[in-house]
């Protein structure tokens, strides 16, 4: 498939809903691998970079495996086109970043994804929708003893797989849940929450990962510890940490249901009327209305817009999709001006797709 295929659309996984999908908007696995005898990325030649390219080429596109792969180089990739796989989570801005010795391997359904030459020789990524940490970490598991069949990994007895960063070292697994916690984040109780998951074991990154801001309330929460404990264990103890954030998510939705009705579905139409008729919207007021408006939805306060559409804009309103959009590239007030429209252009058509528009209507 050409790179086309992958720019047009945000992933299934962040369409599709899944357990706990009111909160949880994506369960990611990273397994990050080196092979054996090559010098890791930070020190390596480009020649060995090329052979590690291809060793992965002969191990991930042969026809007897049918892994159903696209191979892209990011040298041959545009600046445009290589952002546009970042906002979609299927690279890393790193590894669009370091485009001339990095490349991936994509799956047709975009749920899969293998960045070679990123900080370690290849990282597997599998994204799943909703919370589905053991079924996802079970699939990236098989890609990647699949994978080590056909290559000798970097392995240490005492310490697990060997990594760039030390902080990898040992299963190179992180487990990452894409979480929407307005709620929290409105009664002011994420900053003790985040102090807890650190002391857990935890880190809290925003929407984009290590570096990002948590654009319209989304957090991204992850294992910090991959050495000394089993793949299992990690993923357990995630899980159980997660389950306790929607809890506590689902709690406080509950209190600013019952304490401050009015003001809350003020506050969501008012976001909803923001999306729908704003000329000029900046990302991070888009993000703050649509984080809103999703709650509107989730408290069945606002009908006849779907969660789909709402999860796709969150996506849909980076800077590279609005480009994309927009057939050029844009300055920020111009990015603003297209950014409204698009957002205005897809919830009309969510609305025809419903059937509805959206609108209240009162007894007289």
């Amino acid at each position: 498939m050409n790179i086309e295929h992958f720019l047009k659309h945000a992933p299934k996984c962040v369409v599709e809903s899944g357990e706990h999908s009111d909160i949880v908007m994506t369960t990611r696995i990273r397994l990050a691998r080196n092979i054996a005898n090559i010098r890791f990325p930070l020190s390596f030649s480009q020649q060995e970079a090329n052979g590690v390219q291809e060793k992965l080429m002969k191990a991930l596109l042969t026809p007897q495996e049918q892994l159903n792969f696209s191979y892209f180089k990011m040298a041959d990739l545009s600046q445009l086109e290589r952002q546009l796989l970042v906002e979609k989570h299927l690279i890393s801005p790193y590894l669009a970043k370091h485009k001339e010795v990095s490349a991936v391997f994509l799956s047709s359904d975009e749920s899969t994804s293998v960045m070679i030459n990123e900080e370690d020789h290849l990282r597997i990524q599998v994204l799943s929708p909703g919370m589905q940490l053991m079924e996802t970490y079970e699939y990236a598991s098989e890609l990647d003893d699949r994978l080590g069949k056909q290559v000798s990994y970097a392995y240490d007895e005492q310490f697990g797989y060997l990594t760039s960063c030390p902080t990898n070292v040992g299963t190179g697994l992180r487990a990452s849940i894409m979480m929407h916690l307005p709620a929290l984040t409105m009664s002011k109780q994420m900053n003790v929450l985040i102090q807890m998951m650190t002391r857990l074991g935890m880190v809290v990154r925003g929407i984009y990962g290590e570096g990002s801001e948590n654009l319209g309330n989304i957090y991204q929460i992850s294992n910090q510890v991959t050495l000394g404990k089993s793949e299992r264990e990690i993923l357990e103890e995630l899980q159980k940490v997660v389950e306790q954030i929607i809890e506590k998510e689902r709690n406080a939705r509950k209190k600013l249901l019952e304490r401050a009705q009015v003001t809350l579905d003020d506050r969501v139409n008012r976001a909803l009327g923001t999306l729908r008729y704003a000329r000029v919207l900046t990302s991070e007021e888009a993000a703050s209305c649509l984080s809103s408006v999703r709650l509107g939805v989730d408290l069945k306060l606002i009908q006849g817009i779907s969660p789909s559409c709402l999860n796709e804009c969150v996506m849909l309103i980076q800077p590279g999709f609005v480009q994309q959009y927009a057939g050029t590239m844009l300055d920020a007030v111009d990015r603003d001006i297209y950014r409204a429209k698009y957002v205005r252009e897809k919830l009309d058509n969510d609305s025809l797709i419903t059937g509805e528009k959206g609108e209240e209507t009162y007894d007289v």
